[in-house]
């Protein structure tokens, strides 16, 4: 993928050959989006914007929608909402992910509490860009590479690099988003990943302690998150520490990283501030990850840093 500037604003979007994602609409905070045979409508707080569509066309299109919870409870975790069904669906399906390069994975989807599918589809570049980046790597050390994915969640990223021919080890503090990420691996036709259910910050700093290192590390932390024995992550608070430890762990050369940040008011630049004061770095880009509907609308949903040396 490349980066692609919008205005003054760098963004890279999934390719439009995926024919299993199509953001249809957005706007008046929601977004409807076709995952596969089946049609959304969920909350997007980032659509600013007026629809393109009537309700009318969103409610006949839909085969669900979503309404939230009532907010944010004392944890700083979203309360949970309800699906409402318009028209019969599964549910359970899966979507197939393909690019010009040759990776190719199967993605289990699921309708949950929190108004996720189990997949973000603005991460296919992030997917894209792991895939070359590991087979890379493999090539010209002429051995193996090794990825640690944390906060790994269904394990998109975790599929691209073991599909890339890399060591994969795949971190969640969720046994159940672990095992849903084993299934996607079997479905794709992958194995071998090494599943880690534990507090990603107390993995990265043992693992320092040990003297372990990765040729590539991945990061997508929430703003908001606990570890498995109750640890609290919040992102404006750990970030910094947590990037420090990895730092540690990362290879000194012939390595990449990738940073991704959805939290509100997060930029680019921040990002690649903190990984400079965090670590020693070396070539970074950095952008946003966003969408484009059927109207042309780009709607951007997280930051992305990427670093080699």
């Amino acid at each position: 993928m490349r980066w692609t500037k919008n205005s003054d604003a760098m963004a890279e979007f999934p390719s439009p050959s995926w024919t299993d994602y199509e953001l249809l609409d957005s706007g008046a905070g929601e977004k409807l989006e076709r995952f596969g045979a089946y049609v959304l409508a969920r909350p997007e707080p980032k659509a600013l914007w007026d629809k393109s569509l009537p309700d009318a066309e969103w409610r006949r299109l839909a085969h669900t929608t979503f309404t939230p919870g009532a907010g944010f409870g004392k944890a700083g975790k979203e309360d949970s909402g309800t699906w409402n069904r318009l028209r019969k669906m599964d549910d359970q399906w899966h979507i197939k992910y393909a690019n010009a390069d040759g990776l190719k994975m199967d993605l289990r989807l699921g309708l949950t509490s929190f108004k996720h599918v189990g997949v973000f589809p603005e991460q296919a570049p992030n997917w894209d860009y792991i895939y070359r980046q590991t087979r890379a790597l493999s090539q010209k050390l002429g051995r193996t590479s090794r990825v640690l994915n944390l906060f790994a969640y269904t394990g998109g990223a975790s599929l691209a690099a073991k599909a890339g021919g890399a060591d994969v080890t795949h971190l969640d503090s969720v046994r159940q988003v672990v095992t849903w990420a084993r299934g996607n691996m079997e479905n794709s036709g992958l194995d071998g990943i090494r599943w880690v259910v534990e507090d990603a910050m107390k993995f990265a700093r043992r693992e320092a302690r040990r003297g372990n290192r990765y040729d590539g590390i991945i990061l997508d932390p929430p703003a908001y998150g606990h570890g498995p024995d109750g640890e609290k992550w919040k992102l404006d608070e750990c970030l910094f520490d947590m990037l420090r430890s990895v730092g540690e762990i990362l290879a000194p050369q012939d390595a990449f990283l990738v940073l991704n940040l959805y939290s509100n008011g997060y930029s680019a630049l921040l990002g690649e501030t903190v990984l400079r004061q965090a670590m020693r770095v070396g070539e970074m880009e950095s952008g946003e990850l966003a969408l484009s509907d059927r109207f042309g609308k780009a709607l951007p949903l997280s930051i992305v840093v990427r670093m080699t040396r």
